[in-house]
């Protein structure tokens, strides 16, 4: 197998990757994806004709990513699952609305407090 991220191959323009390919991409054999596939959630391949697995461009570039965190990095299976942001909103969009909310938070937090006797800060959003 691929010792470094630097002897990985370039990976193909097309659409769908079987899962031996996908190995040979990302230097891991296909038990191994299949392993990754129960432990990490975001790794959603397609299945079709006869239960095959088909995966996309960018599981391809996961599945490198979670390579490069358990084998490069030394990280655990769960410290990787953290390090992608799994289990937690940290990869959640935020919306205009949220960060509104917040800001108007501190702004109240401030104004009961430090900000009583400073000039006050007005928000205007778009």
């Amino acid at each position: 197998m691929l010792t470094s991220k630097a002897d990985l191959p370039s990976i193909p323009s097309k659409r769908y990757f079987t899962i031996s390919e996908v190995g040979e991409l990302a230097g891991v054999k296909p038990h191994v994806l299949r392993y990754w596939e129960q432990e990490f959630s975001q790794l959603r391949q397609v299945k079709r004709r006869g239960n095959r697995r088909y995966y996309q461009h960018h599981e391809v570039l996961l599945v490198r990513r979670i390579r490069e965190l358990l084998y490069d990095d030394g990280f655990t299976i769960q410290g990787a699952r953290q390090r992608l942001g799994m289990g937690d909103d940290s990869e959640r969009p935020v919306t205009a609305q949220e960060v509104r909310a917040e800001l108007e938070s501190i702004l109240e937090w401030l104004d009961s407090g430090i900000g009583k006797n400073n000039k006050s800060v007005t928000l205007c959003f778009s």
